[in-house]
């Protein structure tokens, strides 16, 4: 069985996404040579009662007549004799606490998708640039002003490195924007670093790459939200006090956003981002007039604020030149979300890094060279921003400059945005390929991947809490990840045109070498200089990523080891008595496993009549099972229901509530596998179906649920 119902979760990532290893209740490829189990009974499904009517009373005293409810109002529909459908009206609340439930749901995230409506929301270019590159776009906001913040504490003399350090990052931006141009091309599924390095360089470097952007995107959301708020309060300074609430509500309504599904979140997100395009074109434009005419920053901090200066050593224009790398969060964020754009994918998704790496790359220099040529000298305390002090000289206090500081904040609320498309579907492909809990993997009523969106936020919030929403005490834990995530990539793709030698293979090779050395350079610069300024949490955290990675792996092959068929397992049943009495047994099933093989062992001794029900949202994948089914299992018949709203208890009802039409006086008896693990906390791993299908069956009438437990090692 998949799917989730009436929750946040509920269908298996896109075919793109890699094949998950041997996992939890993976099927056995090789079943054929363990046999089969034949028992005499009827070969052929049960045909529930899909029609549903009611009996009225005519006008005439005693008068009745049978009302048939229109095929459109009715909650199953056939589709093959084993195949049913369910429909939209299994969606449709059942008391009025569902309703208001309901009611609610639709309000703030939307009607729910059918899994078929996936490729109605892919994103074209424009809105891709809104989603995927809000990160990149808004790090122009803080990019410079980190810069400068560092070379201030060698005096304002040292501020015209800026230059230079501009340039160089610069420089970075086109080369890694030109690594991965080539890298969708050639790995179109998604999945970016994680999926690279994997793939070439070994599941451990993958591991790390992945990790080391999982925190990235966490620390992204944290940094760019607490940054938004800083533009906002230098606009309005009274604000500043309350900046933690503020940030954490902006966190909570961009997450409702995402649960609305990744085109319309694109849609409601575009128009922020292009104002941003606008608005700081406009400034950087009117502001280099402006400084042709002489025009400078008046506003310079007191000397208090500058009191203490150092000497200009190679560490300090090293430190400030890792806090100006920065400006690069966010380039993969285009590579990891390939199968999110419209086809042909790769070709879209390579235009759009493109525009990303044009706009940032020209908003980061042209606002260094402005802040540079205005004598802008940054605030220790942040207020007011670089961005501030430069819209101010270019537009003075007038409507502009306010529009310039209201689409700063929102572009640094939109950067989160990135962090919210990507991070959910990277943990979807680490889910289900078994290094994450399996929910992960599953998608929810507006077909985004709601657990990795609510887990996202969750971890975001503790940091903004913990940090009092403070950018510069985010950024030292900053960007070291995506850099390492940089550096795996590309270093996985040297190798990847070493193995294929295509056309121009040498060629794309010294690209991506030159795009590794370089960002492992920045890794070194950046862990070094940053170390004692709080980079040590994320270079801890990393590997203690890594170990949860392994553990959750570790885990759920030792559960497909012991739920495996084995030989001798169906030979088992052949001497097992066969129940005489006339009762349905229905047997929901998952996978065929050890677990569901006892369940249907068990439900034999009650009945001939057993049917396995297996509630899908992926009727190719439900085939493959049919066809191992009927191989092992030939005379216990299986029915495929398809799921389309990924839904999975409301189905399962319906077919029962079928049954029991056809049979009114027969009795129904449900047998549900389940197995048991050894520790409670691996619990938390599994999406075991049983426990939902138990706690609505208890409600029906005239069924019994018996539980077959299978208790894990």
């Amino acid at each position: 069985m998949t799917g989730r119902d009436g929750d946040s979760n509920g269908e298996a990532p896109p075919a793109e996404t890699p094949k998950e290893p041997a996992g939890e209740r993976q099927p056995p490829e090789n079943l054929e040579r363990y046999g089969r189990y034949r028992v005499p009974r009827r070969a052929e499904p049960l045909r529930p009662d899909l029609q549903l009517s009611e009996v009225r009373h005519g006008l005439k005293p005693g008068s009745r007549y049978v009302r048939i409810t229109p095929s459109s109002q009715q909650p199953l529909r056939r589709m093959a004799p084993a195949h049913l459908q369910a429909t939209a009206v299994l969606l449709r609340p059942q008391n009025l606490v569902d309703q208001l439930w309901t009611s609610i749901r639709r309000v703030f995230v939307g009607s729910p998708l059918t899994t078929s409506q996936a490729i109605n929301e892919r994103l074209d270019k424009v809105r891709a640039l809104a989603v995927f590159s809000a990160d990149a776009i808004s790090s122009t906001a803080y990019g410079t002003q980190e810069i400068l913040l560092v070379l201030i504490l060698a005096g304002t003399g040292a501020l015209a490195i800026s230059l230079p350090i501009a340039a160089v990052i610069g420089a970075l931006i086109a080369i890694v924007a030109v690594s991965y141009r080539q890298t969708v091309r050639a790995y179109p599924s998604g999945g970016g670093s994680y999926i690279v390095a994997r793939a070439n360089l070994g599941t451990f470097p993958g591991l790390t790459a992945a990790s080391a952007l999982m925190i990235d995107y966490v620390l992204t959301v944290a940094v760019s939200t607490s940054a938004g708020v800083a533009a906002l309060t230098s606009a309005a300074p009274g604000l500043y006090p309350e900046r933690v609430p503020i940030a954490l509500i902006i966190v909570w309504v961009i997450v409702i956003g995402n649960l609305r599904g990744i085109r319309e979140s694109g849609s409601i997100f575009a128009i922020p981002t292009y104002l941003f395009i606008v608005s700081f074109a406009a400034m950087l434009v009117t502001g280099a007039v402006r400084v042709a005419m002489g025009a400078h920053v008046s506003q310079v901090p007191t000397q208090p604020e500058i009191a203490t200066v150092g000497p200009l050593t190679m560490l300090l224009v090293l430190r400030a030149f890792s806090s100006g790398c920065s400006a690069l969060t966010g380039l993969e964020a285009i590579a990891n979300g390939v199968p999110a754009f419209k086809p042909p994918e790769s070709k879209n998704a390579s235009i759009t890094i493109g525009w990303m790496a044009v706009t940032l790359g020209s908003f980061f220099i042209g606002l260094t060279v402005l802040a540079h040529y205005m004598h802008v000298v940054p605030f220790l305390s942040g207020q007011p921003t670089v961005v501030s002090q430069v819209a101010s000289t270019a537009f003075g206090r007038t409507p502009p400059y306010f529009l310039v500081q209201a689409s700063t904040m929102l572009i640094l609320f939109m950067g989160t945005n990135t962090s919210f498309a990507d991070f959910p579907r990277l943990a979807s492909i680490l889910a289900h390929d078994g290094f994450l809990p399996k929910h992960m993997a599953f998608r929810g009523d507006r077909l985004a991947f709601s657990s990795g969106i609510l887990l996202l936020a969750g971890l975001a919030s503790v940091l903004l809490f913990l940090f009092n929403a403070d950018t510069n005490r985010l950024i030292p834990l900053y960007a070291i990840g995506v850099f390492l995530a940089f550096t795996l990539s590309q270093s996985g793709m040297v190798v990847h045109w070493r193995r294929s030698r295509e056309a121009g293979w040498k060629r794309s090779m010294i690209i991506n070498g030159v795009g590794a050395v370089g960002t492992a350079v920045v890794v070194l610069i950046a862990g070094g200089t940053k170390f004692t300024h709080g980079a040590w949490i994320a270079l801890v955290a990393l590997p203690l990523v890594v170990l949860l990675f392994e553990r959750v792996s570790h885990h759920y092959l030792r559960v497909a080891e012991q739920l495996e068929i084995r030989e001798g397992d169906l030979r088992e049943l052949q001497g097992l008595p066969i129940g005489n009495s006339s009762q349905t047994v229905i047997v929901p099933v998952e996978a065929l496993d050890r677990a569901v093989l006892r369940t249907i062992e068990y439900a034999l001794t009650l009945s001939r009549n057993v049917t396995g029900v297996h509630i899908t949202d992926d009727v190719a994948q439900a085939e493959v099972l049919r066809a191992q089914w009927e191989e092992q299992l030939p005379d216990v018949p299986l029915v495929i229901v398809e799921s389309p709203y990924r839904a999975l208890v409301a189905p399962f009802l319906a077919y029962v509530d079928a049954v029991d039409r056809s049979n009114p006086k027969g009795r129904i008896t449900v047998v549900l596998p389940e197995f048991v693990t050894a520790h409670f906390w691996q619990n938390l791993l599994h999406n075991q179906p049983a426990t939902r299908l138990r706690r609505a069956l208890k409600r029906r009438h005239n069924t019994a649920v018996v539980n077959v437990l299978y208790h894990l090692r």
